[in-house]
This record gives C-alpha cells, structure tokens and sequence, in this order.
C-alpha cells in the first residue's frame, strides 16, 4: 500500500511483537471499581462544567501508575498486556451507559422540543412525559424511568457485543489478509509503552530506554499547572463561594458579537484550553493545515452568503450559538450533508481502487488468513453468528416498541420494518468494510450522511417515536484501530473479551448511581453547569430539525433542506477532491480540507493549528523523528494532569454541596 510521507512517518514508530501475552488478571478489576467510585462523577461534573474530557484520560493513566505502583512495592512486574487492559479497562468504565438521561430529561423539557411540537410526541422508552413527578424529584429511581433504564441496558450489551466481535472479524480481514498498514495506530500506544518501560528500567536498573517515563511526566506537569488555572480555581471559588472565578472563560470567548460589523454571519472566538495546542502537535499537521484552511473558507464564504441573501436569518448581535444554528437553518445543514457524500464518495473511491490493485498484483493468496500464535483468535463462524443474533434482536425489540407505542400494528411500522432489514443486513456491512480499510490506509473513517435519517423519512412513517429506536445502523470499523493497538502492545484478544464480561455489571451500577447524584445536586442545565447551560440549548435546536421531518407536517426539516445547497456541497467537495488529489496534495491535507467546507470555528481550531506550527517547524526541526514518538507521550501525561487536578476541584465541590446545614 502506497503511503504518503507524513503517514509513513506515523506507521513506523512501532511494530508489531513476534509474541503475545494475556493481560486480563482479578486484581485488574479493583481497577475498574476505583474508577467506577473515584472517577466516573468527576468525569460527569466536568463534563457539565467545561465539556472537558480530561478526566477520562486522567482516569486511565491513574489507575495504571496506582497499579504500576503497588505492583513495584510487591516485587512483581506488570507487563505490556496487563498495562494496557488497566488502561482499556479504565476507559471502559468511564463509558457511563446512563449519562444521556440526563439529556433525555432536558431534551423533553427543553423549549426547542416544545417550540417543534414533539415534546409531547417522545417515546416511554426514551423519557417519561413532561408530567412525571420524577422531574420535580429529581430523580432516576422512579418506575417512570424503568422503560429507558431497561432499553439503556439493552442497548449497551448488544452494541458493544458487536462492536467488539464485529470489529475483530474486520480486523482479521484488512489486517492478516489484506496487509493494510493502519499508519495511526501508533499513536494510542506510545502512552502504554511509558509505563512498560518503567517498570522494565526499575528491572534492569538501567536509563536507556526511560525517555518516556521522563516525557510522560513533563506532560502531567503541565497538566497539573494548566488545570490549576483553568479548571481547579473556578470549581473551588464557586463551589465555596458560589461565584466562579475564571482567569480564562469556559468554555470559550465569544468575539462575534464585536466581529459581526465586518463579518458578518462567521461565528468567531477564541477557547484557551491549552490541551488544543497538544492536540495540534499530536495530531498529523496536514490534517490541522487542513482544519485551518476549511476555518479562513468560512471566514471569507459567510460574508458573501450573507451579501447574497443564502444566510438570511442572522442578525447584527447575535452571538456563537445563535450565529451557527441559524446558518445552519439556512444553508449549510443542506451544504454539509453534500460535503460528507463527497467524503463517502472519495473513501469508498479510494478503497475499490485499492481492491482491485492488490487483486491484480496478487501478492498474497485471497482470503487465505495469517492468524498469528497465542494471539486469542476465534473462528469466522462465531463472527457472522453473532452478527446474526445483534440484527435480529435489534430489529425484533424495535418492532416491539413501535408496536407497544401505537398501540397496534400499522403500515408505517410495518415500513420501518423493511428498514431495518436493509440497514442491519446490507448497509452496515459494507460501510463498515469500507471503513476498516480507509482506517488501515489512510486513518480516516467514511460516512455515507443521511443514510439512517433518509430512510426513516422515506418510510412514510409519522411521529418522532422511530428516531429513538435501537436501529441495527453501526460502523464497526473504528474499532479496527483499537484491534491494532492491542497487537502492538503484544496484548491478547481473548483479555479484551474477558475484561468486557466482568466489567459491564460495574459500568451499568456507577452510571446510574452517580447520574442520579448528580442531578440531585442542582437542575441540569443551570448556572452551576456553564458548559451545558450555553451549548445543551442549541443542540436541542439542531436536533428538532431531523425529528420533526416525520411529523407529516410544515417542520423545521422542510425549511433547512435544500437540494440546491446539497448538490453544491457534493459537487464542490468532489471537484476539490479531484484537484487535490491530481496536485498531490498529502491524503490528510486533502481530507482536511473538505471537511472544513462545513462551517468550521475558530475557537479550537486556531489553537490546535497554532499547536501544529509549533510542532512542525521548531520541535521537529530540533528532535526529528524522536519528536513523533515523544509528543503522543506528552499529551498523555498532560490529559493526566489536567484530570488529577479537577478531580481534586470535583471532590472538594461534591464535599461541600453535601454538607447539611443546621438551622442554628
């Protein structure tokens, strides 16, 4: 597979071990509880404040250096197998099944659901009706509640049953016969190979190999001083005084209200969270040059829109929010769903030529497997059976509740029944094949837009009930990639799969305990949760405008579809794709580019660009290839930093808003 430099670069930071060793152990488990106890609510907490997720990050590293720790001062070592499931372990159960109820109890109440007229409409199964005691209780532990509880369990088990089985047997196919590279797959490893090699140093008592251990560090210093500033000192001030204190405005500034006289309808601010600077560096800086170029499109087509009547709506004074929901209103919902079927077209373009070559040249015998020894594979069969089972229990439950809902069997149920046998049994199949293979060539995933949405329309189906049905439509070749991490660490399948078993009863437990926690503490969204208070509104707004399409009236789709907008966006993004891919533009730059056709903002791109200049023309001019293999590093110690330091903010917050005070 021909690669261009930059993802060369990226693929030979490491390879592939000649063995591999299972890193699922007993003792692991106490890691997932102490995430599950320790971390999971600063996780939630932050996640309303900021809309950080730090704190997932933090969550990993430290329960892999607790564990690292406790394992030195026990004479033992811990692998690279064993690191690495603590950490997926660690993820995993920061995975909060639950954590949409607390949306589901906004969305219902939201103005955006009343304003469209599907308040009213919404499904048992996604939230009780606006008049369940259970909102002025606050509370998930209510009978009302128990329809979305039990389809939250059921949703979770089956999707990541598939995601997992589904995910391997693409892997076994682009990876062992198809010998694709998956050039940024590295990237998710370098921070397992840190603590690897400290433990291995403190074995041979040597520092040759001990850079990343050193790196690590300096990340979570920063982490740790950056998190101080921007997240710890508003937490602390408003948790003790009730009046946050913010050096640095969470979750961004907004200058578009300042800017709007000689730009008009470009939404432009700026966010200060230093973390978009070490993204900027992580990341391949094509890909970023891509992002920023796609930022100064916007700047420069959004005035002249506006001049030409396309962005109608937007009025002198409106701010971020409302700047970018009424362009969305008016043009580019329409022009974006264009420029993601160009992305489709580009992808799956790029994977039929790739076919075809590696038929031709016939380098390896087709379809004949390499599996690998000791590396936990299973059999095809299990693979396609267990496919099997997730369709059709998903499409059977759909059914059920659409049945359950109307009270009867009708022709539009029976529509949306022909639906999902199309998505469960052809359509998710092949988008995921051809993901799987973008992810092994260029590390990019495709998207067919509107696939789920145009054919919930054209079913003839009314009301809002189909949109929240647990639908068989999933791309399950994402997970490629994390397959790919796994073999680089010389980590077992089969420690993946034992680890998923005994963690899901801990994951579903701490998700409903701690939503439940939090929103006893105060209303969700209010002033206590800025982040969620200024961005959840406009959310609500966009998502109305897919919902009430089906309502079988004049609805907000109607007003923000056009084909026009549409085909302009597909054939504007397929001509760029053509000219830049004849220029030779790097593979990252290309899709970069097209993919900021869509109304890119400013306020992470500018810094993560300005991190990616930064990383490009000082440090790797100074460190070379070392520079890609130390940055990754970096970022993840910083990520730890910034999510130890909040922790410390949430628990001190959680401590006082507990405190029960006396009359007296």
């Amino acid at each position: 597979m021909k690669l261009d430099r930059e993802l060369e670069q990226f693929r030979s930071i490491m390879e592939v071990p000649s063995t591999f060793q299972e890193g699922f152990r007993w003792s692991s488990l106490l890691g997932a509880i102490f995430v599950s106890l320790v971390m999971v609510p600063g996780s939630i907490y932050m996640g309303l404040l900021a809309g950080t997720a730090e704190i997932g990050a933090a969550a990993q590293w430290v329960t892999v250096i607790l564990f690292i720790e406790i394992a030195k001062r026990a004479h033992r070592t811990l692998n690279r197998s064993e690191i690495f499931i603590l950490f997926y372990m660690a993820a995993a159960a920061m995975g909060m099944p639950f954590s949409g109820l607390l949306w589901n109890q906004f969305f219902i109440n939201s103005d955006a659901a009343a304003a469209a007229g599907i308040a009213e409409q919404l499904p048992r199964w996604y939230a009780p009706p606006p008049d369940s005691p259970s909102y002025g209780m606050r509370t998930f532990f209510h009978a009302d509640w128990l329809p979305v509880i039990g389809m939250v369990i059921f949703g979770t088990f089956f999707g990541q049953l598939a995601n997992l089985v589904l995910g391997y047997g693409l892997f076994r196919v682009v990876s062992d016969v198809e010998k694709l590279p998956f050039p940024l797959a590295p990237i998710g490893a370098q921070g397992i190979l840190a603590m690897a090699e400290d433990m291995e140093e403190h074995q041979r008592r040597t520092a040759e190999s001990s850079w990343r251990w050193r790196v690590f560090s300096i990340g979570g210093a920063l982490g740790l001083a950056f998190g101080s500033v921007y997240l710890l000192l508003p937490t602390l001030t408003g948790a003790l005084t009730g009046t946050p204190v913010q050096i640095f405005p969470i979750p961004f500034s907004d200058f578009t209200q300042q800017t709007g006289r000689f730009l008009p309808a470009v939404a432009t601010g700026l966010s200060w969270d230093f973390g978009h600077l070490i993204t900027g560096m992580v990341m391949p800086f094509f890909g970023m040059l891509g992002s920023f170029i796609g930022l100064i499109v916007t700047v420069v087509l959004n005035p002249i829109l506006y001049e030409r009547g396309v962005l109608k709506s937007w009025k002198f004074g409106a701010d971020t929010v409302e700047t970018l929901f009424k362009n969305n209103m008016d043009f580019y919902f329409s022009f974006s769903i264009g420029v993601a079927i160009a992305i489709a077209i580009a992808g799956i373009f790029a994977v039929v030529r790739s076919v075809r070559d590696v038929r031709r040249q016939r380098r390896e015998p087709h379809g004949v497997s390499a599996v690998k020894p000791d590396r936990g594979d299973i059999p095809t069969w299990v693979v396609i059976l267990v496919y099997f089972i997730v369709v059709v229990s998903y499409i059977s439950v759909s059914l059920a509740l659409l049945r359950w809902h109307h009270g009867g069997w009708t022709r539009g149920i029976r529509n949306i029944g022909i639906i999902l046998v199309f998505l469960g049994f052809f359509y998710t199949p092949l988008i995921s094949y051809v993901t799987a293979r973008l992810e092994g060539m260029v590390g990019q995933v495709v998207e067919i837009p509107m696939i789920r949405e145009a054919a919930l329309i054209l079913s003839g189906y009314r009301g809002v009930a189909c949109w929240f049905l647990p639908l068989p439509i999933a791309n399950y070749g994402q997970m490629t990639v994390f397959y790919r991490q796994c073999e680089l660490t010389g980590t077992r399948f089969t420690s993946v799969w034992k680890t998923n078993f005994f963690l899901y009863p801990i994951i579903l437990l701490s998700s409903i305990f701690f939503m439940n926690f939090i929103w006893g503490l105060d209303k969700v969204p209010s002033a206590a949760y800025p982040y969620a208070q200024r961005i959840w509104e406009l959310t609500a707004a966009n998502q109305t405008i897919m919902f009430s399409a089906t309502l079988g009236e004049y609805s907000r789709f109607e007003q923000a579809f056009r084909w026009l907008y549409l085909a302009v966006g597909a054939g504007f993004g397929s001509v760029l794709f053509f000219i830049m891919r004849s220029l030779g533009a790097p593979v990252l730059l290309t899709y970069g580019v097209v993919r900021g056709l869509n109304q890119t903002m400013p306020h992470s791109v500018i810094p993560q660009f300005i991190g990616a200049l930064i990383g490009r023309f000082y440090f790797q001019k100074r460190l070379g290839l070392k520079w890609r293999q130390y940055i990754p590093v970096v970022a993840a110690g910083f990520a730890c930093g910034m999510g130890l330091i909040t922790t410390v903010g949430v628990g001190i917050t959680f401590l006082n808003k507990a405190v029960i005070k006396l009359p007296f």
